[in-house]
């Protein structure tokens, strides 16, 4: 009976914690909440409480259920307190959920998760909470050998990729040497040793048609490998890799409770906790995850009068966003407070010795350099302690703890008002993507998340700008005039010059923030998926030195790190950096071409209405149905101002869409017009409830009609 209650409660962890989010999401645009979906919602936790003999959450979710019910009969309305007795309830069933689950009672907000993963968890991971399978324990150490053997077997596949090359050309050679004999005897024509010259041109025949067949069975073998090998590894990372909310899922919570414990006003949005990494890595950005908010929560908080001034909600908002880009993990914590004080930080910074004072005459530092020193010990923008934030310490540990995964963070402004620091780790330490680059006599690494594109410039090309080499690089719509900055110097080698061979410059584009820097380099040499361990702190030094990778014959590679690089140079080029090389001018930017995602299950349609936007001089993208809109929508690859949706699509239709756009926070100002053949009152008037902006009917669809709704809603 242990064991069913086990399993029970793991199917309950994911269950509930689908449930609540949606609520949440739901709520985050209260003047748009779908009550019937929330209170569905309420009502199917409650079942699923008394299914696992949760009584008191069973109970906590029936008074959500009445309060829904009480809203959605006009017995009430979503107003501030209203929302507040609604997450304070989430809250509690959450902090339940988590007591039934560890065996430990609710203990306040700080509570820090236990080292292992409880069997119950670990079993909600493996599963994402799919019927009728069965729950297991894994040991984590040996799942962390199983992806390291199965990222050996690739390098090991790769090194083969070259024997169906090489059996080619020694194909190619036998033919060679066939037409060579076919000649050499017509020249000696046949004579008394005819018999054994047949029996050489029959086995020289016989090498090429086996050198043939080899080829192509090694081909079809190397293809079979390759898609094998691909499958092994999606299977590996279905079980290494588990759901964000396994380790974040209750920070909302603690956040609100701080909250209320400080009595500050907030609106709480955790968003992308379906995202999958490591474990190991998740857990190691609980801490500084966590100080992250409590720092939104204590600088971001304004007097009431002043927030009413800039026009902002009543509410302070705390965020957290995880996703997903290539092979990194990105968690953004964000508030819409007052924003970075520049002034106190570099007043910080000058007062521990890490900016010298500067005369009124002297420009001020760039805004990317005194953001970068608040990550510095000692250096804080706060201006008394408290138990939430103040002494200078945290945004130091918070880097010190990516850094030693691999990662990085960065702080910065968030518009139009407040802050956000992002910080970064590989979603897995058993492999990233390296770039290998060859300087100063000598081979590193550059992991290719940080780079922004690999440049070959013309010698003859490049300027000098502020006594600096520079290159006009276009980036975005902008044209921007940006440093050429020698590797090798950065690295250490003061008086390496910038490499040049055959008229041209290889070079590395990095860029922190909206600061760009060209790193000229030797060349590059290989990209390569490499096991990227802590660096040892020996050789450069720890703001450069991301990691250390294994080459070929246990040889170390020192992988760097882009942002530390950018800041290196940042520092020790003060001048050109306040003088705005590496940056966009925003007054030399065109205008933002628009971008209309068209969704439609009919390829005739989709064609159709690409043809008539991008003659327009919209810029388009497609989608088949709704679910492959929301990945395009969600993946934040490309900026979309308006969203044109089929009603009846295959897996996710119009109406849907539309609704999960405006439950999603980060979309719901996004406009949405519906198209379809149907011209039904009811549709129409659903379309409308839900929040379309516009509802065209295929039958008297009109192109002037499409541009004109599109023109109009921009």
């Amino acid at each position: 009976m242990a064991d069913i209650r086990a399993q029970l409660l793991a199917a309950f962890e994911v269950e509930h914690r689908e449930h609540l989010e949606a609520i949440r999401r739901a709520l985050t645009a209260p003047e748009q909440a779908d009550l019937r979906e929330v209170f569905r919602r309420a009502h199917s936790l409650k079942g699923a409480a008394r299914a696992v003999d949760l009584p008191r959450i069973e109970e906590l979710a029936h008074g959500l259920e009445d309060l829904i019910a009480g809203v959605g009969e006009g017995a009430g309305a979503l107003d501030r307190p209203t929302l507040d007795a609604i997450h304070l309830l989430l809250d509690r069933i959450e902090a339940e959920a988590e007591a039934a689950r560890t065996g430990v009672p609710p203990d306040g907000p700080d509570q820090a998760p236990s080292e292992g993963e409880p069997p119950a968890e670990a079993a909600a991971s493996a599963v994402e909470g799919e019927a009728g399978l069965e729950y297991v324990r894994i040991d984590a150490q040996a799942l962390r050998e199983l992806a390291q053997a199965a990222h050996q077997l690739a390098n090991d596949v790769r090194a083969e990729q070259s024997a169906p090359q090489q059996l080619r050309r020694l194909h190619r050679e036998s033919r060679r040497l066939e037409q060579l004999w076919s000649e050499l005897r017509l020249r000696l024509g046949e004579g008394r040793d005819g018999a054994r010259a047949r029996d050489f041109e029959h086995a020289l025949k016989t090498l090429t048609r086996d050198l043939a067949d080899l080829g192509q069975t090694q081909h079809r073998t190397s293809w079979s490998l390759q898609t094998d090998l691909g499958v092994l590894r999606e299977q590996v990372d279905r079980i290494a890799l588990t759901p964000a909310a396994t380790v974040f899922g209750d920070l909302g919570r603690m956040v609100r409770e701080l909250a209320r414990a400080e009595g500050v006003e907030v609106d709480v949005r955790v968003e992308g906790l379906d995202v999958r990494a490591e474990r190991r890595v998740l857990q190691a950005l609980r801490d500084p995850v966590i100080h992250l908010l409590r720092n939104a929560l204590s600088h971001g908080a304004e007097p009431a009068e002043a927030r009413r001034r800039a026009g902002k909600p009543e509410a302070l908002a705390v965020g957290l966003q995880i996703s997903a880009r290539g092979d990194r993990l990105q968690a953004r914590v964000y508030d819409d407070g007052a924003g970075p004080d520049l002034a106190r930080i570099e007043q910080a910074a000058i007062d521990r010795g890490l900016l010298p004072k500067r005369s009124p005459a002297t420009p001020p530092p760039s805004p990317e350099e005194v953001l970068a020193l608040a990550f510095e010990p000692g250096v804080s923008s706060a201006e008394a302690v408290d138990r939430l934030a103040g002494r200078g310490m945290g945004l130091s540990i918070v880097l010190q703890s990516v850094r030693g995964l691999g990662g990085g963070a960065r702080l910065g402004a968030r518009r139009p008002y407040g802050a956000e620091v992002v910080v970064s780790a590989p979603l897995s330490l058993a492999r990233q993507t390296v770039i290998l680059i060859e300087t100063g006599g000598g081979t590193f690494g550059l992991p290719s998340f940080g780079v922004v594109r690999l440049l070959r410039l013309a010698q003859d090309r490049l300027e000098t700008v502020e006594g600096a080499l520079t290159a006009r690089i276009g980036i975005g719509e902008a044209d921007v005039v940006v440093p050429v900055v020698s590797m090798a110097a950065v690295l250490g080698n003061a008086e390496s010059e910038i490499p040049a061979s055959g008229g041209t410059v290889s070079a590395v584009l990095l860029s922190r923030g909206e600061r760009h820097v060209a790193f000229a380099v030797d060349a590059f040499s290989d990209v390569r998926e490499m096991a990227v361990e802590a660096a040892p702190g020996e050789g450069l030094d720890a703001p450069l030195a991301l990691g250390v990778a294994l080459l070929e014959g246990e040889t170390p590679l020192m992988v760097l790190d882009p942002d530390g690089l950018v800041d290196r140079w940042l520092r020790d080029e003060r001048r050109l950096a306040a003088a705005g090389l590496g940056l966009a001018s925003r007054a030399a930017e065109r205008p933002r071409q628009r971008t209309v995602l068209v969704v439609d299950d009919s390829i005739t349609t989709r064609t159709l209405e690409k043809s008539i936007l991008e003659g327009q001089g919209y810029r388009v993208l497609l989608a088949v149905d709704g679910v492959d809109a929301l990945h395009v929508l969600r993946s934040g690859e490309a900026i979309v101002d308006v969203v044109v949706a089929d009603v009846e699509m295959p897996r996710m239709d119009g109406f849907s869409l539309l609704q999960a756009v405006k439950a999603d926070a980060s979309l719901a100002a996004l406009p949405v017009i519906l198209m379809t053949s149907r011209n039904d009152p009811t549709d129409v008037r659903r379309g409308m409830d839900l929040g379309a902006e516009a509802y065209i009917t295929k039958q008297k669809f009109d192109q002037r009609e499409l541009l004109a709704t599109i023109g109009r809603i921009l």
